[in-house]
């Protein structure tokens, strides 16, 4: 194995790194990946079982039994679901649950559903947009109480600045399917339990609500983006057009918008960019036809985003994590301890089974990057993907920027400790993913996740989603962009030959937004972890990646400030909150994932010759805290997304804590 030793560690009394490497390799799925849940909310459950009473599809006792259960473990004291396991209650999740839970056949008295009904009480008519929209499909409000979403939107001028191509993929594909079902007015019944839901969820007569009045009305507890001046008046617009709509326009429009559903049905294999527009694309299928060709097969693709076990029952994922997961387990395995960086001499040892785990990873990724392009791809407005890695299996189609980087990182850091199994990645197949990278930079020179950034940010003044934050295109996120500085610097350091200039200028301009993003106090603001801890951890990797010195003032006040913020007991802990106002908000105890991602920038950012006593108390810190097994205990959220939606990434607390203490591990395994 070249400089590369190979050995088998048997100890007795086996030290937390190796427990905690046991582990990780223990939980490895037998196809190569790595993946644990991503838990969010509710509001995917309770779609999915509307859904399967508007195309008629019974939902058999046990299934039906689990997805109660999920509910049971998830309400809050006070009767309500909220936008994330530790949050408070949204009328849009519970009203949602609330039905869902009635139409499995729960009654309006049971002790799960009464107290959401008292929670909902005069609440609901407030409840936002997307709310509205799917209580309206099944006749629990009007559509003329909804702010409209014309589907014509889908057929103006390219080149104006509201076309939907120039929103963030998420958004454009959501609102694609909510386009076209409500420039039909799709409407489903329900049955008799119609009337009963009239009841129980409005305070008066159904026939006698002004549904048009409570247009803009909006629940306090679900918003955290207001309509702008600029939206209502939009809004206001479209409501006169909708009195009555151009009849051949509305026809072109629902044309265009179901061949691009379409055409995402295809291009995704049924499921969908994720289950939320995934859903929506089965309802607009079901409207044109009941028995459409497609309709079978994506019923059963949303099933891919199924999580089922007796504790918390039946749930849908926003997403998986499978690659994303997979190149940071591979990372963690793959750290070198700090006094000993892998260089040309160094003679790191790594156990046989940590070995085998890594080629069975590498060979997945072999299996998963993108090879094939998208037909048409230029008339959907979808990127390139050759090269590329979803940040789930693969299977939709949708490749994204760091997963793509992280990916590209762990196989070239296999290459680099002469790793690789026979049948390897080819020099071309490299070279694609470092191409796939560079067509997301932005002109700012930051990264964006699926595509560039197409939209000024000025879009964000008619955010109409009121619940979510900067979703409307895609921006320069901190962390993708130390993702992709990393996978470049690795790949130049290989392939110092290959479009060498395309590859310095990017990473030069990117480094250059890295450093305008750091804040006065030293600190970065994160996007998609909570939240300066996590910032911090990317840009210092990006920044020591690009061979920054460790006294450079970017990596030498990042410091400071986890030096600064590091608790009493060693770890570090930020909550939730700081990801919602953008200030430091201390969580009341130390967390797993931050106290790794602290350490991990500490021990980057500091001399390991000097060593520091923050990084020896959090790595005692985490050694206290790992469990009997190796593992960790499953703590506070550490992902979010859209400023609101705090994710659960259920192996963060692994994989972060194991590579830390893999690149803090001074002496010989």
């Amino acid at each position: 194995m070249g400089m590369q030793e190979i050995v088998t560690i048997q100890s007795e009394n086996p030290t937390p790194m190796e427990k905690a490497l046991d582990y990780l390799t223990s939980v490895q799925n037998p196809a190569g990946y790595w993946e644990a849940e991503m838990v969010w909310n509710t509001m995917l459950l309770s779609q999915y079982v509307i859904t399967q009473k508007i195309i008629g599809r019974a939902i058999d006792a046990e299934t039906r039994r689990l997805i109660v259960r999920h509910y049971q473990v998830t309400i809050n004291r006070d009767g309500s679901w909220g936008m994330h396991g530790e949050g408070p209650g949204y009328v849009f999740m519970t009203g949602l649950a609330y039905v869902a839970l009635r139409l499995l056949g729960l009654s309006a008295n049971d002790p799960l559903v009464a107290p959401a009904r008292a929670w909902l009480s005069g609440r609901v008519l407030g409840i936002p947009s997307w709310g509205k929209f799917w209580l309206s499909m099944i006749g629990l409000y009007e559509y003329v109480g909804m702010n409209p979403i014309p589907p014509e939107l889908f057929i103006v001028p390219e080149s104006l600045p509201i076309h939907p191509n120039n929103f963030y993929c998420h958004t454009r594909y959501i609102y694609l399917g909510i386009a076209y079902l409500y420039g039909k007015r799709f409407r489903a019944d329900l049955g008799p339990i119609t009337e009963e839901l009239r009841r129980e969820l409005y305070d008066e007569p159904y026939d006698s609500i002004d549904f048009a009045a409570h247009r803009h009305d909006l629940d306090a507890a679900d918003v955290f983006v207001k309509p702008t001046v600029p939206l209502r008046l939009a809004y206001d617009a479209l409501y006169r057009y909708e009195c009555l709509p151009a009849k051949i326009l509305r026809r072109r429009a629902l044309d265009r918008c179901f061949e691009r559903i379409l055409y995402e049905v295809e291009s995704s294999r049924g499921q969908g960019i994720s289950p939320v527009n995934g859903l929506l694309n089965c309802l607009a299928m079901f409207s044109v036809d009941p028995n459409h060709a497609k309709l079978e097969s994506s019923l059963a693709a949303i099933e891919s985003w199924r999580w089922r076990d007796e504790a918390e029952g039946i749930r849908y994922c926003g997403a998986h994590s499978t690659a994303w997961d997979t190149a940071f387990a591979m990372r963690a395995i793959l750290a070198a301890p700090a006094a000993e960086p892998v260089d040309g001499a160094a003679s790191k040892r790594i156990t046989d089974r940590e070995r085998m785990a890594l080629h069975h990873a590498y060979r997945w990724l072999l299996a998963t990057q993108m090879q094939e392009e998208l037909p048409d791809h230029v008339r959907e407005a979808r990127e390139p993907i050759v090269g590329g890695w979803c940040f789930s299996d693969g299977q939709h189609r949708w490749p994204v920027s760091d997963c793509t980087a992280e990916a590209l990182t762990a196989i070239l850091e296999m290459r680099a400790q002469n790793l690789e199994p026979a049948e390897h990645f080819s020099n071309e197949r490299l070279e694609q993913a470092a191409r796939f990278i560079l067509r997301r930079q932005n002109d700012d020179g930051g990264f964006g996740s699926y595509e560039r950034r197409r939209g000024s940010l000025l879009l964000d003044h008619i955010n109409p989603s009121e619940m979510y934050g900067n979703c409307m295109t895609e921006r320069s996120y901190t962390e993708c962009t130390a993702s992709c500085v990393g996978a470049l610097c690795r790949f130049r350091g290989v392939f110092p030959d290959l479009f060498r200039a395309e590859i310095d200028e990017a990473i030069e301009r990117a480094v250059g937004l890295l450093r305008s993003r750091q804040l006065a106090d030293g600190s970065y603001l994160g996007f998609w972890g909570v939240n300066f801890t996590y910032g911090i951890f990317h840009v210092v990797e990006a920044l020591s990646a690009a061979g920054i010195s460790r006294s450079d003032p970017a990596i030498a006040r990042a410091a400071e400030w986890l030096i600064a913020h590091q608790k009493e007991d060693g770890g570090w802990g930020e909550h939730w909150k700081s990801c919602m106002t953008d200030q430091y908000v201390e969580h009341p105890e130390s967390q797993v994932a931050m106290t790794a991602w602290a350490v991990l920038a500490l021990e980057e950012a500091i001399d390991p010759k000097i060593g520091s006593p923050a990084i020896e108390r959090g790595l005692t810190w985490l050694r206290a805290k790992q469990q009997a097994d190796g593992s960790w205990p499953q703590q506070s959220q550490s992902g979010i997304f859209f400023s609101t939606a705090m994710l659960d990434y259920r192996l963060y607390k692994d994989y972060f804590p194991t590579w830390a203490l893999k690149r803090g591990h001074s002496t010989a395994i």
